[in-house]
């Protein structure tokens, strides 16, 4: 069985129109899945959108109340600055501590590493150096052109006592199943994934 955490990339859905929808990520849970998901904020309220929010989205909140005291692993992409404090506030209000923060600016990155939030640096095909990567909890390893990355990059930044989380080269558009073999010996890590329940089986978890 290999030790490795899968996170449904916007939760667990059928079509493009479920993405980060409540059933979605209420499915996500059921399945004992974390997820990935996208805050951003309109009116004082952090809701959940990938795109500009237009008022009628569901909040950060109503995500962590479906959770329902799970602690399962949330990616928190960041869409926006100013957030921080709220995020902070929102996590601790229900006690929530298996997540990472990820793809801020650099200036929300320095005052979320202040308030002492999980966050996560990136390193890519087109970022080579990670920023403040000894100050961050993990790398989120994106390949937007390329599958640029083996075993032993992987290794190297376990070895560092970093935790890494992966994107799935689908999130791309690029076939996948070869490149998820290369992961299955390696153990401690996550994998944002479109496919949570065929990367489940795929994994054997």
């Amino acid at each position: 069985m290999s030790n490795i955490e899968i996170l449904a990339h916007r939760g667990c859905w059928g079509n493009e129109e479920e993405k980060n929808t409540l059933n979605a990520f209420k499915k996500a849970f059921e399945l004992g899945f974390g997820v990935e998901t996208d805050l951003r904020d309109i009116c004082g309220k952090i809701v959940i959108s990938h795109d500009m929010p237009k008022g009628n989205e569901i909040s950060f909140e109503d995500l962590l109340i479906e959770m329902n005291g799970r602690n399962l692993p949330l990616a928190l992409n960041i869409k926006a600055d100013g957030l921080a404090k709220e995020i902070h506030r929102i996590l601790e209000k229900y006690n929530h501590t298996n997540y990472f923060t990820f793809d801020m600016s650099i200036p929300e990155m320095i005052i979320q590493n202040k308030l002492g939030l999980n966050f996560f640096t990136g390193k890519s095909d087109i970022i080579n150096f990670p920023i403040m990567f000894n100050e961050s909890k993990g790398i989120w390893l994106d390949s937007f052109y390329s599958d640029w990355f083996e075993e032993k990059e992987i290794k190297e930044i376990l070895a560092q006592d970093k935790k890494v989380c992966i994107v799935s080269p689908e999130l791309h558009k690029r076939e996948y199943k070869s490149v998820w073999q290369k992961y299955r010996n390696i153990n401690g890590i996550m994998l944002c994934t479109d496919f949570p329940l065929e990367a489940k089986e795929f994994f054997n978890v």
